[in-house]
């Protein structure tokens, strides 16, 4: 009678160990685009009150200054580090289309704050406030065009175009 085989452990795929392995990489790559964001959202949040409450500027060329530089900094953040792994497409190219996607973001940050300070504001001047349109700006204009940032550099931006080889078991 053949000896039986030895019992082998077998990973766990399954629960949350599972789950996080099998997102571990996105999982990073998020956390990574998180405290890059983070970052610049502090610089972001500090040009637009120095322009929006320092110098008196109204809401949209605060927000327009205060992007394009914390924008800039995200650029260099996320080139260099967050998808440092991917592959390069040359620099004025990526460089173009996280402009382009950035003015997206800010259309949708705009966005929030146009339906907040003018649309809401009409009915309840409160909203049309200081305080008001950080709030706006920073927890809701942000958090939408954060996510969308997110889903368009990992998409257009910065690619991954390597192809994956095929394991031994799946050839």
């Amino acid at each position: 009678m053949p000896p039986l085989p030895s019992p082998v452990a077998e990973p766990d795929t399954g629960g949350l160990v599972g789950l996080y392995r099998r997102f571990a990489h996105l999982i990073h790559e998020f956390g990574k685009f998180g405290i890059v964001g983070a970052s610049t959202f502090v610089v972001d949040f500090l040009i637009f009150n120095v322009c929006r409450v320092g110098l008196d500027w109204g809401w949209f060329p605060s927000t327009v200054v205060s992007t394009t530089v914390a924008a800039t900094l995200a650029f260099l953040g996320n080139r260099f580090w967050t998808w440092r792994d991917r592959d390069r497409t040359g620099l004025h190219r990526e460089y173009a289309l996280y402009f382009f996607f950035n003015v997206v973001g800010l259309l949708i940050t705009a966005a929030v704050l146009l339906f907040s300070h003018n649309l809401l504001g009409s009915h309840w001047p409160a909203l049309q406030s200081p305080l008001a349109d950080n709030i706006s700006k920073t927890i809701f204009g942000t958090a939408l065009a954060s996510a969308f940032r997110f889903w368009a550099y990992r998409r257009f931006v910065f690619r991954n175009n390597t192809v994956p080889t095929p394991s031994p078991a799946e050839a």
